[in-house]
């Protein structure tokens, strides 16, 4: 096996670890969409009735 041939199959094999890593860190950080229903219910949560709960009347900054 030759020089550049030995070159182009290590930086070939670094670039595709580099890539997969970057891969498998995205996915770890974004939400698969079918998550995202229970992800709002989780933020907004609401009551019993099914009302939404005022989270703006927790709001401290809001108030003189």
């Amino acid at each position: 096996m030759n020089r550049n041939r030995r070159i182009f199959i290590i930086v070939f094999i670094v670039f595709t670890t580099i890539v997969a890593l970057l891969a498998i860190d995205m996915g770890r950080r974004t939400t698969a969409p079918w998550n995202r229903r229970r992800e709002v219910e989780r933020a907004l949560p609401t009551v019993k009735d099914g009302t939404a709960v005022d989270t703006m009347a927790t709001d401290t900054l809001l108030n003189p």
